[in-house]
């Protein structure tokens, strides 16, 4: 059963902007703090946002700014609104969640989306 799944990636031109969903089932929402991963080839995968329950959040270094993460608990959904989008940030996003946020910093979820590609380039 697929707990954990992301929609929105695609193409889009440098400057320009995209959101990306994703969509968690009622088990995997009861976990506390959501965030977003994203993976390019050959690189590490790096930790892009995160959100408590609460909504409190942090960014990467790399998205702070440009980057917003939010959540709908109505719909059991969490966004990544992505704006002044750079060649750079090109890569494949996943959405994962955990108890907290200490623990997707180190990379450990309890669940993972399947991730969805975004390309930058003009």
């Amino acid at each position: 059963q697929v707990q954990l799944v992301e929609s929105g990636g695609g193409l889009v031109q440098p400057g320009g902007s995209l959101r990306l969903s994703c969509a968690a089932s009622t088990l995997v929402w009861s976990i506390n703090t959501m965030g977003w991963y994203r993976q390019a080839p050959a690189k590490e995968r790096e930790l892009v946002a995160t959100i408590t329950s609460s909504g409190n959040t942090n960014y990467a270094d790399s998205v702070k700014g440009r980057f917003t993460i939010s959540r709908n608990n109505a719909k059991n959904t969490v966004y990544l609104q992505m704006d002044s989008l750079k060649p750079e940030d090109t890569a494949k996003y996943y959405c994962a969640a955990a108890p907290d946020t200490n623990r997707l910093r180190v990379g450990v979820a309890d669940y993972w989306g399947r991730g969805t590609q975004v390309t930058v380039s003009s």
